[in-house]
């Protein structure tokens, strides 16, 4: 994914600044009662310090594959918020992860993205992180039943395949496989603006 910085000092994407309140609108009655918040593949930095600074009770901690660390370092260092932490290096691959305590994890926008043995390391992975009652969600495009819920979205799954043939959008019931592996059980899909969806689930 490619971003361009709005002031040529740190990255920007413009899809944050447009999907960020109604995933703050979908996200901040599920982690009301949680006290940190790992995000996985924080990318710019930009949605870590909008909800940080909306939902100041929670410590909000970024995380993604290294070269995205400068620019998540520069939206932090502007907000300049206590209640964010700097990236955590984190490859969902990668065989452990950074020892945090937290309540929940959040990712947007990265099941399509990464290879399917990328997608069940992520479930994997936070079925290891979190504690009973611990809580995943996922902000982006889903398929169900193998279709598409939109032609938009189809259009963008092509799109998708043809940059990398392993990456596509991913069906909402191999996902709930997944986080079943992992000890997870659904507990929230709730429609989002532009054919997109928040997945919750939580830890038996």
């Amino acid at each position: 994914m490619s971003f361009v910085s709005s002031d040529m000092t740190k990255p920007y994407a413009e899809a944050c600044d447009q999907n960020r309140d109604p995933i703050l609108a979908a996200i901040a009655p599920l982690f009301h009662d949680c006290q940190r918040v790992l995000e996985i593949g924080s990318g710019t930095g930009q949605h870590a310090v909008y909800f940080a600074h909306h939902m100041p009770h929670l410590r909000w901690y970024t995380s993604d594959r290294y070269e995205y660390h400068a620019g998540i370092h520069a939206w932090l260092d502007e907000a300049d918020l206590s209640n964010v932490e700097p990236p955590l290096l984190l490859d969902v691959s990668q065989p452990s992860w950074p020892t945090v305590q937290v309540n929940a994890v959040f990712s947007a926008n990265t099941t399509h993205i990464m290879h399917l043995d990328e997608v069940d390391a992520l479930f994997a992975g936070v079925g290891r992180l979190l504690s009973t009652a611990g809580l995943l969600a996922l902000y982006g495009p889903f398929n169900y039943g193998g279709n598409y819920s939109s032609d938009s979205n189809a259009r963008f799954d092509e799109w998708l395949k043809g940059r990398d043939p392993e990456s596509g959008i991913r069906d909402f019931e191999y996902l709930n496989e997944r986080a079943g592996d992992a000890g997870l059980e659904a507990v929230e899909d709730m429609p989002m603006p532009m054919n997109n969806r928040l997945l919750c689930w939580r830890k038996r």
